[in-house]
């Protein structure tokens, strides 16, 4: 199956279901001589982990990852870092009832539809289970990162229609993991828990937006016409589950502003598809869950109309625990261009003088 693997230099290839035995992946590109903190991938995915958070799924996994090769003594070699996350919290009898029933809001039947089968399990590969395998591809590329200087730092700025009114400028970032909802400002990160709280009690889900910022990118990063830096990173995040929108700087703002207004606006950090060498902020769109616990109407494989009463364990609100993903696929983007913009030029090619 194509469509698995994400990268061009800097590469992550993911497999594993959401009820199989384990998850796992390869990350190919890594150059050797990384130093990899192992504690510190782990720490990126307890951040993503089901339990993370009191608002979210009550499945119970400890997403240990099990590193298999291309690392010796915590030292990249320079070959594939294979890693495996086994799943222990899998409920698989939960989604019985829906062999034949294809959930509202869900890929059961267009994946259906393209393979022909598909594994009901909690929606098998279509599930955000395998969001945690980028987790650890983006722990790994953010310490490659790490040594230019560059941060990447993303945060909860809406649930609902309760959003933060201050910049990110003014805002501490670090704390979004002191609070349960993943917002650096306290008053509102309250109000954000008591909605996402209120429609959990009805059974029901709420969407959410998160922005995120990167911090010292150097100049030149992206690779025009189609490998846009913008480009990529809007794919990066439209390929996490729930996404419905990704919009850099002005976004959608900047149809109502004239030419001479938008020039003088901060860009976003990305002029031309390649980095400016400022902040690049970007703001990423997630729809409310589709599974909820209300009967909702669907069709069987047979084309029926029946009436769907949802069982397992679901997120109210996924934004809370997608924060970790964001940056995870973040740092995968610029490890890789990172990497691509050691060729641009023909000196960056010469023998270096020893």
């Amino acid at each position: 199956m194509p469509g698995n693997t994400f990268g061009s230099l800097f590469r992550l290839t993911t497999f594993g279901e959401s009820h199989g035995a384990a998850l796992g992946g390869v990350v190919d590109g890594c150059p050797a001589g990384l130093n990899v903190d192992i504690a510190a991938v782990q720490t990126e995915l307890d951040r993503r982990r089901p339990g993370s958070t009191p608002l979210g799924t009550a499945r119970n996994e400890t997403d240990k990852v099990e590193f298999l090769s291309g690392i010796l003594d915590g030292t990249a070699l320079g070959t594939p870092i294979g890693f495996l996350i086994r799943n222990s919290d899998a409920r698989s009898a939960d989604y019985d009832h829906l062999k034949n029933v294809y959930r509202p809001g869900h890929a059961d039947r267009t994946w259906e539809e393209k393979y022909g089968i598909r594994d009901h399990r909690g929606g098998g590969r279509s599930s955000a289970r395998e969001t945690a395998c980028r987790v650890v591809g983006g722990a790994i590329a953010r310490q490659l990162l790490a040594l230019q200087g560059v941060r990447v730092e993303a945060y909860v700025d809406q649930v609902g229609d309760i959003r933060l009114e201050r910049p990110y400028t003014v805002l501490d970032l670090p704390s979004v993991w002191k609070s349960d909802v993943r917002a650096p400002d306290e008053a509102i990160a309250q109000r954000m828990t008591a909605l996402i709280e209120q429609v959990r009690g009805e059974g029901d889900s709420v969407g959410g937006r998160i922005t995120c910022v990167v911090r010292g990118a150097p100049t030149g990063l992206g690779e025009p016409v189609f490998d846009k830096l913008n480009a990529d990173l809007g794919k990066a995040m439209l390929s996490i589950n729930a996404v419905k929108g990704f919009a850099f700087g002005a976004g959608f703002d900047a149809i109502g502003l004239r030419g001479s207004a938008h020039n003088k606006m901060h860009s976003g950090g990305i002029l031309g598809g390649i980095s400016t060498g400022e902040d690049i902020v970007f703001d990423v769109a997630f729809k409310p869950v589709s599974t909820i616990a209300k009967a909702q109407g669907t069709v069987d494989r047979s084309g029926r109309t029946v009436i769907l009463e949802t069982q397992g364990r679901h997120d109210p609100c996924v934004v809370p625990r997608a924060v970790p993903i964001v940056e995870a696929m973040t740092c995968l983007v610029l490890a890789d261009h990172l990497l691509r913009n050691g060729t641009a030029r023909a000196r960056d090619l010469a023998p270096q003088q020893r």
